[in-house]
């Protein structure tokens, strides 16, 4: 399943390169901003979709479905002939295309003691971050060759995940059998919103996703209005990436073994404090080492807060919560650079201290909505998953209950 996920992130062009073909293509710059806001609506809609297709038609076919989908209409954009058409076509990729995430999170989970969840998640965003960020350099040598090239090489990766998922991932049980009495069918997402602690967790998320997605929409403002050259951004998101990959997996060896709180808020801290010296008048310098510091708190909470809803959730809805955080965080990615920028159009530095500000509120929300530990087998989380299941017991998440760390 990991490969799967870094097959699938190797291939991720489309984001990086719409805007380019669209204007290359002559459509102008507003057309291709609509665009690229409809692919992110769809993404959002595919996220919440992808724990409900478990349900209904099983995991395997699920992300082999949505990958193959997302092949045909990748190799589709440079035939749209419209652009309502293309619209369209870009809207409802978003969506396939995202369907995996909540699925394959939920797979990684699935086999893994609950004491190894955010070590598995850490490889998971290990496997996610490297396609991530090779992608873009593939992404711009297929695009040296054409458009078409380039979108035809994500469709082929979106393909070859397709096939790696159906030759490793268990087969899915009769589609009767899933639908007719999955528990899960019960309850959905209304079960998630009757959660008010968790859904206190979802708040801190979205807060926590809007400042942190600063780094790819204030940052660049900041470093051009220094009247610094673009390569000292492109210093500071290579660096985000070298410390993310090279450090994750050593530190959440550690980490795994705090109480999760204690992870989340700690990693959350660092990124409002990286935030907040970005307003410090110091030079380049003083950037580097705030990007050190917001990518450490990243590192040292990430995966601890990717891993909790599987923790949070009971076996038959843990589709469903994995799909209510990531949802959460990209609403927070996509309405994150519109504020962020208006603030930074009207406060300038001073508007990093606000998103600091903003941080320690999401550190406050997300530990407040953090149960304590509860173990579940992965033959219990399996069963919600992969067989007609039976009902939860939902003993243990409750704070007398943590377990001993």
């Amino acid at each position: 399943m990991i490969t799967g996920v870094f097959v699938n992130r190797l291939g991720g062009f489309l984001q990086a390169f719409l805007v380019l073909y669209l204007v290359q293509d002559g459509y102008d710059a507003g057309q291709a901003g609509i665009a690229l806001g409809a692919n992110g609506a769809g993404a959002i809609v595919g996220i919440l979709l992808g724990s409900w297709l478990v349900d209904h038609i099983g995991a395997r076919r699920a992300i082999t479905g949505s990958m193959t989908s997302t092949a045909v209409l990748t190799a589709a954009v440079p035939a749209a002939t419209s652009f309502p058409v293309l619209l369209v076509i870009v809207t409802v990729l978003g969506a396939t295309s995202q369907i995996y995430r909540p699925v394959s999170a939920q797979l990684v989970s699935a086999g893994v003691p609950a004491q190894r969840q955010v070590m598995a998640f850490a490889l998971y965003r290990m496997a996610q971050n490297l396609g991530t960020t090779a992608a873009p350099l593939l992404g711009a040598l297929l695009a040296a060759v054409s458009y078409h090239v380039l979108f035809w090489g994500e469709a082929i990766a979106a393909l070859m995940c397709a096939a790696i998922c159906q030759r490793t991932l268990p087969a899915d049980p009769p589609r009767a059998a899933q639908t007719s009495h999955h528990p899960s069918s019960r309850g959905g997402y209304l079960a998630v919103l009757r959660d008010l602690r968790y859904l206190a967790f979802l708040v801190g998320m979205l807060a926590y996703s809007a400042v942190y997605i600063q780094y790819v929409s204030v940052l660049p403002l900041a470093v051009h209005d220094a009247g610094w050259p673009t390569m000292v951004y492109g210093i500071m998101v290579a660096l985000n990436g070298i410390m993310v990959i090279t450090c994750e997996l050593a530190v959440t060896r550690k980490v795994q073994h705090w109480p999760r709180r204690l992870g989340a808020a700690c990693g959350v801290v660092l990124v409002a404090a990286g935030l907040a010296a970005y307003s410090l008048p110091l030079g380049v310098v003083c950037f580097a080492l705030a990007t050190v510091v917001w990518s450490l708190g990243e590192v040292v909470g990430s995966p601890t807060m990717v891993a909790y809803p599987v923790q949070a959730a009971s076996a038959e809805l843990t589709g469903r919560y994995l799909g209510a955080s990531q949802a959460m965080f990209g609403v927070g990615t996509a309405v994150g650079p519109m504020v962020g920028v208006a603030l930074w159009q009207g406060m300038q530095g001073a508007a990093w201290l606000v998103f600091a500000g903003i941080a320690l509120v999401a550190a406050a929300a997300i530990t407040a909505g953090m149960r304590g530990d509860r173990i579940r087998t992965p033959e219990a989380a399996l069963s919600g998953m992969l067989t007609d299941g039976g009902d939860c017991d939902r003993a243990g998440t409750d704070e007398d209950s943590a377990r001993a760390w």
